[in-house]
């Protein structure tokens, strides 16, 4: 089964895959004027009022914080390591290429997903690939294949990869065994789960931003204390990344090939864009500037957090400490604790196993979001449908934490692989929906107004929106200051 399950990964990752994440983050950069590029500092515009929220839906931030928690996990420490271990130092710059282009992937998925959000039972928002495949597409069976892809992805499979991150850590810092570590996760997960998508954003909030400043922090202190050998470290993952290293050798060809397919492998599971995960958080937050473009940037800026900030992290430790063999048996998370613990002494390995611990717990938590809202579009309303939806995510929590590595994470790729056709496809048919709304939005903002979306300005979508949600735009437009006009 292992061998089956591992060939149609490599099937999936070492051409289809490859075009289509690329392909779509060119498109999707040339479509927007890389506006990743020429919008990047209103990002941080868009974040000045990310607290609003209402009872409706998750503030801004909190939706940050609940695509981070997914996002920012076992791919930033351990996918890290397994990428520079099976790829080489030039697998790193596939992973930041693949970042930059796919902030703009993530702007056109979050864009849509708030545009096609709807409201649950409770009048709580609701939203993501599968509701605008449903509602923008008209195909309702794309968005049921796209909910059970996810669910098997984000709400079982890849929360098996996070608990394995956490025992393997906790068992190398402190030595506890799988089993107890096990036992504690599934409790202390089910206590958040339970709670509902509230309880998720609550949760991420807090924990995400303290041990993503910290972990940033160490390794800013890392990479000043060897400042001089900095420019090395980069000069080797680009050259690595063209195989001019191996030129002579030979091996240049299986060098590059090696080198893009884990970087992109890696990459992708760790910033997530255009896998459609992330969109089911943008769906959930009251947006403001109240308007679906505004959730594009703030989920432009996560991708941007996670890959070119955190992982950058990773590889500055790695690399830096003298740990890195190529080739070398080492990998994953334990990789990541030995080049710590060379750097800054025995607590290092600590560290990285407290780090990896809330980490990979808000990731676990944050996934389960994902998976309960396309669990809520495939019709099932709570009770006992629900109920066992949860205790199915919490036994692959357990069996996570007690699976061998090579498995989980071939199970990871195959399953994420699958989602991100389905949704790459609805974004490629969906491109010029995005187009409108970034034109719209960007419009208002030139002219010094704060952007609100009017539907009735745009015939040809209203009839496909939730009116509750998105009904015409009342009042007059704010202004901005001169300082929020970047």
């Amino acid at each position: 089964m292992a061998s089956y399950m591992s060939f149609f990964k490599d099937l999936l990752w070492g051409s289809v895959l490859i075009y289509l994440l690329l392909g779509a983050g060119l498109y999707f950069s040339w479509r927007l004027n890389f506006l990743q590029i020429r919008h990047f500092r209103h990002l941080f515009t868009v974040m000045k009022h990310s607290r609003r929220h209402s009872a409706q839906g998750l503030s801004p931030f909190q939706s940050l914080c609940t695509g981070l928690a997914a996002r920012v996990g076992t791919g930033n420490m351990a996918g890290v390591a397994i990428a520079l271990t099976l790829g080489g130092p030039g697998a790193i710059f596939w992973m930041w290429l693949i970042a930059i282009l796919g902030m703009a992937t993530a702007f056109a998925e979050s864009s849509l997903a708030q545009l096609y959000k709807t409201r649950d039972q409770q009048g709580i928002f609701r939203g993501g690939p599968a509701y605008y495949m449903e509602h923008g597409l008209g195909m309702r069976w794309m968005g049921i294949l796209f909910s059970v892809l996810l669910i098997i992805s984000f709400g079982l499979v890849f929360n098996a990869v996070q608990a394995n991150a956490i025992s393997t850590a906790l068992y190398f810092a402190f030595g506890w065994s799988e089993q107890w570590v096990a036992v504690l996760l599934v409790v202390t997960a089910g206590v958040v789960i339970f709670g509902g998508l509230k309880a998720v954003a609550r949760t991420t909030e807090v924990i995400v931003p303290f041990m993503a400043i910290g972990y940033v922090g160490i390794a800013f202190y890392i990479t000043a204390t060897h400042i001089t050998e900095v420019p090395s470290i980069i000069m080797l993952i680009v050259s690595s990344a063209f195989g001019l290293n191996e030129a002579a050798s030979g091996a240049m060809g299986y060098t590059i090939a090696q080198g893009v397919i884990n970087g992109l492998q890696r990459g992708l599971f760790s910033n997530e864009a255009g896998m459609g995960s992330a969109p089911n958080a943008a769906a959930s937050a009251d947006p403001y500037p109240p308007h679906p473009a505004s959730q594009g940037y703030v989920q432009m800026l996560g991708v941007f957090v996670d890959t070119l900030v955190i992982c950058s992290a990773t590889v500055a430790v790695i690399l830096l400490s003298g740990e890195f063999v190529p080739g070398g048996e080492v990998s994953g998370i334990e990789l990541t604790q030995r080049a710590l613990t060379a750097e800054v002494g025995s607590w290092g390995g600590t560290f990285i196993a407290i780090a990896i611990l809330f980490f990979a717990f808000t990731s676990v938590v944050a996934n389960y979001a994902y998976a309960e809202t396309n669990f809520l579009f495939l019709g099932k309303r709570g009770g006992v449908a629900l109920m066992l939806f949860r205790v199915g995510v919490l036994f692959m929590v357990w069996f996570g934490s007690i699976a061998s590595l090579p498995t989980v994470w071939t199970m990871a790729d195959a399953s994420m692989g699958l989602m991100a056709i389905v949704n790459l496809l609805a974004l490629f048919l969906l491109s010029g929906t995005v187009v409108k709304l970034a034109n719209d939005y960007w419009s208002q903002w030139s002219r010094g107004k704060v952007p609100h979306f009017d539907p009735s300005a745009y015939p040809e979508l209203y009839a496909q929106i939730d009116e509750s949600v998105w009904g015409p735009a009342k009042g007059g437009q704010g202004k901005t200051d001169g300082s929020n006009r970047k």
